[in-house]
């Protein structure tokens, strides 16, 4: 359906526009310009040979994070055109969520994170800005991507207002843009737009249901163990009663499909009815109503509460994972501590001046989380063998 109010929409022709400014052809709007520079960078094809949960390497069939990003693109762009926003900058905003991961999913960004702990921590929230404003080299007048200010709003704000102390890349960036341009204030402590809050809660949907599909191809638990869950139960059981004899792992998908529905339109009626209460005039009206605006309800909170539980214990803390965890924590610990002592091995390392150790530190962390698994590996491997 489409949604009848879309007054806090964010509309192109208000846009704040772009830190350097360029003169566009009019055949795509901003939005959309955003999505495509996105799609084409270096960064997100790199997300290919990135860890979701399970090693990229080990099984073709699991998510990586490339293939996460796109079905949390998907079920964004559905959402926002059943809301009637606007879809090109919810996909945008989708697709570069989780460019600043590291290798080796979340455990190679919390080693990383410790590896600079002195030097500003690791965030990779904060390093997706940092990509698309400074380490992708596209274009010859500007370093980045020059994305508009909505989009790189909606990175920063991947998971809501940014509180306390900013991330080191993310402070320098506010601070070097607003000196640019200082109307290009990302206001870090409010809410995002009504389209980045879509893409936010997608992210929350999409992994909390492929992530039961891939636990259940690795073998932790079968459709059974899945149906102790409560509110799991059901579409157990109306699956097996609607396909009888069909064998456990073709009914999964429609368990998945059926949960993921519900989650889906959840989240509409929830957001609908907040709309309603709230009534926004505006895109600024819902970046300061002092709270999620898209969000589902207390109810639905509650049960994917419980499907987060049943995940941490036969999944994200499961031998299958933490053994290979612990092995990708040392590796980045290696890889940090081998370019630390010797600079010089960095790519055009060097060339580097060394004036500010935090900044050349900042180059450490790029380099290794701009890697993929596999390279990662591989030089880690050369490592070890030159010791």
């Amino acid at each position: 359906m489409k949604y009848e109010y879309n007054i806090f929409k964010v509309v192109e022709k208000d846009s704040k526009g772009r830190l350097y400014d360029e003169n566009n052809r009019a055949e795509r709007g901003c939005f959309a310009r955003d999505r495509d520079r996105i799609l084409h960078s270096t960064g997100f094809r790199r997300l290919k040979g990135k860890t979701q949960v399970f090693m990229s390497t080990n099984i073709d069939h699991h998510r990586n994070r490339l293939t996460h990003t796109l079905e949390v693109s998907q079920i964004a762009r559905s959402l926002a055109r059943s809301f009637g926003v606007d879809e090109d900058l919810t996909e945008a905003i989708a697709l570069s969520h989780d460019l600043g991961h590291t290798p080796y999913g979340h455990v190679g960004e919390d080693a990383l994170d410790d590896c600079m702990r002195v030097y500003g921590g690791f965030d990779h929230n904060g390093q997706s800005l940092r990509i698309v404003t400074k380490l992708e080299e596209c274009y010859p007048a500007f370093d980045g991507l020059n994305l508009t200010w909505e989009c790189l709003e909606g990175i920063l704000k991947h998971n809501g207002p940014v509180k306390g102390i900013l991330t080191a890349t993310t402070e320098e960036f506010c601070t070097y843009a607003n000196g640019v341009k200082p109307s290009f204030d990302l206001q870090v402590d409010s809410h995002a737009s009504f389209e980045a809050q879509i893409a936010a809660i997608a992210d929350d949907v999409a992994y909390n249901h492929h992530d039961i599909d891939d636990g259940f191809r690795a073998g932790l638990f079968s459709l059974d163990e899945l149906a102790e869950i409560k509110h799991i139960a059901p579409y157990v059981a109306e699956v097996r009663k609607d396909y009888l004899g069909v064998k456990d792992s073709r009914l999964l998908g429609e368990v998945i499909r059926r949960m993921l529905s519900a989650m889906v339109v959840d989240i509409r009626d929830t957001t609908t009815a907040t709309i309603k209460a709230l009534n926004p005039q505006s895109a600024n009206d819902i970046r300061n109503a002092g709270q999620q605006i898209v969000k589902m309800s207390e109810g639905m909170f509650a049960k994917t509460k419980c499907l987060r539980t049943f995940l941490f214990e036969r999944v994200y803390r499961s031998d299958a994972v933490m053994d290979k965890g612990k092995e990708c924590y040392e590796k980045i610990n290696v890889l940090f501590a081998y370019y630390f002592n010797d600079l010089r091995q960095l790519p055009n390392g060097k060339d580097l001046v060394i004036t500010d150790t935090e900044k050349t530190v900042r180059i450490i962390a790029d380099y290794i989380a701009g890697m993929t698994d596999q390279y990662a590996d591989a030089l880690y491997i050369k490592i070890k063998t030159k010791k």
